[in-house]
């Protein structure tokens, strides 16, 4: 059985791009960040999914 990486959280993002917890929210609302999913009440992204955003970035 494949284990799952674990989805990281607002601040892990945050500090994996260097940039404040803000900017990313302030991505979210625009919808032009990384994915994000809700769990519960939390937004956790997809590691695969956050590099792939920085590649896909000029």
């Amino acid at each position: 059985m494949k284990t799952l990486d674990p989805l990281w959280t607002v601040d892990e993002v945050a500090g994996y791009l260097g940039v404040p917890v803000a900017t990313l929210y302030q991505w979210r609302h625009r919808g032009t960040g990384p994915e994000g999913h809700k769990v519960g009440r939390h937004v956790r992204y997809l590691p695969e999914d956050v590099v792939a955003w920085v590649r896909r970035q000029p």
